[in-house]
């Protein structure tokens, strides 16, 4: 055990003061007697189970396993619970403004939790796009012995679909447990968990109806056992070296554009310099590898029998510190090399790509004085330098309702706008949107461009988190119908085809919206930074 664990200051002082004393009679009548808490290190269980995602369906008995290594590690075993939404059922819906924000209120109340209550290590549960990266934020601040379980992907659409079927939004394309098995925001957060050091090697791409999930599980439990012994704390792992390999993994497996304001999110709890310029440096370096949909063919499954993430990490090792120090007491280089790739079209080498750039572009211009970004990966060349007229909504609700009329034309821009952090508030996930431009059969006809956010799944030229907002006054607040607007990816431009003198005119009779919020969004938007800057929430944060 270390010198004094952080559990030892509930029962000091029990046989003088009455307060230790009901520190020590709370933990037994939760069966747990003085003995284990003197002697025993307090490990909590940071679960995210609920009925309602898929990704954290199997949560419930996954905590058992992790409880039973813990236990057998001569640990004492403390579960508490997590809120943790699902994008899938608010998009296009107003419930999707309180997705994003729900990022910071799981932080929040895991350190909460855990400072209140004297744990000495910790074993995160999580799967999905928000919890993943708030367990991090969380973990960065306790800054305590961690390890996370990551609860894997599901099947893929097609594990039990007859041969040649396409996908379907049915019940056949989420066929059980796990997180959705393309390259998401959710797998993109696993692959990018184990790729910085923080869970178990092959963890990301085990999936959650394997048996080996469970087994994953259960050695985690051990080993923070002996990470509270060895006091190897998250900011032993999570440093610079870390955010390095996030960054070439974020490239060479297409992650989604979603992973940017997470990672920022997590670089300034951890006080690690990192900014927008950072993706885009690693993404024009390090080659798009990994064929995972919408970015490849292919799906977690078959990365899962390549050779899974490590095989991956194998692959790119001449972008990453392999020096850096992960979980299991080893460097990252240590934990992959007994791993090998089997499949080379799946996990294909550096020198033979699926894209010589990397699965991310941060844009800036005109019309994105801090930066904008995209997913390269998913865009068809034909596409990559795209000018056209301005087709403006003012919000998702208006967007949704043009489309639905068929107002999308060939060739325009569709500028949506007032969905940024503050403007939304919330930054929503356009999906229903990227998926009305595919289904009118006009994803390599149309580009958009928002202050919002998109899906991981989003195909096309889909360009997002412009910043600043035009909530707040950024120059999407000026664009007008028939405006021309030119989208440059190869150069890195998104720009405004107008005269400085006519923008001058326009922001004179520029009226800020006013509006009434109350209850967790009002303060969301109160605090809430700009997309370049991680959408923190912090009272000394400007927008």
């Amino acid at each position: 055990m270390p010198k004094k664990p952080k559990s030892r200051a509930l029962t000091e002082n029990a046989d003088r003061l009455a307060t230790a004393l009901i520190r020590v009679e709370l933990l037994k009548a939760c069966g747990i007697g003085r003995e284990e808490i003197e002697n025993k290190p307090l490990i909590g269980i940071v679960n995210s189970w609920n009925d309602l995602l898929p990704g954290h369906l199997h949560f419930r008995d996954l905590a058992r396993s992790v409880r039973d290594g813990i236990l057998a590690a001569g640990g004492v075993a403390l579960e508490f619970n997590t809120i943790a939404p699902c994008d899938g059922y608010s998009n296009g819906l107003p419930g999707m403004r309180h997705v994003l924000p729900m990022r910071e209120i799981i932080a929040d109340g895991v350190e909460s939790m855990v400072v209140s209550h004297g744990f000495d290590g910790l074993v995160f549960l999580s799967g999905c796009d928000k919890i993943v990266p708030a367990q991090l934020m969380a973990a960065a601040r306790l800054d305590l012995p961690s390890i996370f379980v990551t609860g894997g992907p599901m099947l893929p659409f097609n594990a039990f679909a007859p041969e040649g079927t396409p996908p379907i939004l049915s019940m056949i394309s989420c066929p059980g447990p796990g997180a959705c098995s393309g390259m998401g925001t959710a797998v993109s957060m696993q692959c990018l968990v184990e790729s910085m050091g923080m869970s178990l090697p092959g963890s990301a791409a085990t999936h959650a109806v394997h048996s080996e999930k469970h087994l994953m599980a259960y050695r985690s439990g051990m080993r923070i056992v002996a990470m509270v012994e060895e006091e190897l704390s998250v900011k032993n792992i999570l440093d610079e070296n870390a955010m390095h390999n996030a960054l070439a993994v974020t490239a060479a497996a297409g992650c989604s554009t979603n992973v940017v304001i997470h990672l920022l999110a997590l670089a300034g709890e951890l006080g690690v310099p990192l900014a927008l310029d950072d993706f885009d440096r690693a993404g024009r370096e390090v080659p798009h590898i990994l064929g995972v949909f919408p970015s490849g063919p292919y799906f977690l499954l078959d990365v899962y029998r390549a050779g899974g993430i490590p095989a991956l990490l194998k692959k790119v090792a001449g972008y990453l510190k392999t020096d850096a120090l992960t979980v299991t007491g080893d460097t990252l280089g240590a934990n992959i090399a007994p791993f090998a790739c089997t499949n080379d079209d799946v996990i294909r080498d550096m020198d033979t790509p699926y894209h010589a750039d990397g699965g991310i572009a941060v844009l800036t211009g005109s019309l994105a004085p801090r930066g904008a970004v995209v997913k390269t990966s998913s865009i068809p060349e034909s596409m990559k330098i795209f000018s056209g007229p301005a087709n403006i909504y003012d919000s998702e609700a208006a967007v949704i309702e043009g489309g639905t009329r068929g107002e999308f034309s060939p060739g325009e821009v569709i500028v949506i706008r007032n969905e940024g952090p503050r403007g939304g508030p919330g930054m929503p996930e356009l999906l229903t949107v990227t998926e009305m431009v595919m289904q009118k059969g006009l994803a390599e006809k149309v580009a958009l461009i928002t202050d919002a956010r998109f899906s991981g799944f989003s195909r096309g030229p889909c360009v997002g988190h412009i910043s600043p907002e035009a909530f707040i006054g950024g120059p999407l607040s000026l664009v007008e119908n028939g405006d021309i607007i030119t989208v440059d990816i190869p150069n890195r431009r998104l720009d405004l085809e107008v005269s400085e003198n006519e923008l001058k005119q326009r922001e004179k009779s520029r009226r800020p919206e006013q509006r009434a919020l109350t209850g967790s969004l009002a303060k969301y938007a109160a605090l809430v930074s700009q997309a370049d800057r991680g959408c923190i929430t912090r009272p000394e944060e400007s927008p």
